[in-house]
């Protein structure tokens, strides 16, 4: 009976040490499901956009798409989600549109026909070149853009901002860092020393010195609404809070009025 329990230890044992090494190991597998196959495109959706390839530092080219609304003077420099590419994104791009924003949408290394694998650095370096690209080669004005990240482009937008002085930086559905989302969804490993990949907005947000509006569902099933509240506490002032509904992925669309409202009047106030 010794014998058997021992083994069943050791067993048991063996199992979490596998699983936390895969953790560590192939950790970015879990944040990012780049998707390659291309959909639709802003034309499809009868709005005009400009197909741009934009080099980073390090060599990889990245698909960006402008879309421009009718006399806007606000570009947003939109940041998705760790999933797909920016042909999912066409709904979200005509609702900016819609909004009078002209947008440029940039897909990370990896993802749709940008060049490279994605990483964390890789994305900080695919955000620099987009931000480049806006002012150095379009000669946008800083104080005309504004930097908008959803989930983990949030994180990318925060980033970003730091090395930057835009118009003011949106938060969308954002998590403090993924230590701490994985400490969350991982409660009986140590996902704090295992996370190789961090993705520390918490930490950055002081540094941001441009207005802050963060967007948050109190429903949001993927980031917990709590992320939000700190990521404000922890930004400086000017910042704004826009508490919306829906779900991680449709509150920008099941909450569409508070959600267009709130972000034009932050808009309009800085």
């Amino acid at each position: 009976m010794v014998k058997a329990s021992l083994l069943i230890a050791f067993i048991l044992a063996g199992l979490y040490l596998l699983v936390g090494l895969f953790l560590f190991l192939f950790q970015s597998r879990l944040i990012y499901f780049p998707r390659r196959e291309m959909g639709m495109t802003p034309a499809d959706a009868e709005m005009p956009f400009e197909d741009l390839t934009i080099p980073t530092v390090d060599g990889i080219r990245l698909n960006a798409w402008f879309v421009p609304a009718d006399n806007s003077l606000t570009t947003l420099l939109y940041f998705h989600g760790n999933a797909g590419n920016i042909s999912n994104r066409i709904e979200t791009i005509r609702q900016f549109r819609g909004m009078g924003f002209n947008t440029l949408i940039v897909d990370y290394r990896g993802y749709g026909r940008s060049d490279g694998e994605p990483g964390e650095e890789g994305t900080y370096r695919d955000a620099e070149a987009a931000w480049d690209y806006l002012v150095n080669v379009r000669g946008m004005s800083p104080h005309s853009i504004v930097i908008l990240g959803r989930s983990l482009g949030g994180a990318v937008a925060t980033y970003l901002a730091t090395k930057t002085m835009p118009r003011a930086l949106v938060l969308e559905s954002t998590f403090t860092s993924i230590p701490d989302r994985g400490a969350e969804l991982y409660p009986y490993f140590p996902a704090r020393i295992l996370a190789r990949i961090k993705y520390n907005s918490l930490d950055r947000m002081p540094s941001v010195r441009c207005p802050v509006l963060v967007v948050h569902s109190t429903e949001d099933e993927i980031v917990p609404f709590s992320h939000g509240q700190k990521l404000f506490e922890a930004a400086l002032e000017p910042k704004e809070f826009l508490r919306i509904s829906g779900g991680h992925n449709d509150g920008n669309f099941s909450f569409r009025d508070v959600y267009e409202n709130g972000i034009k009047a932050f808009l309009s106030r800085h």
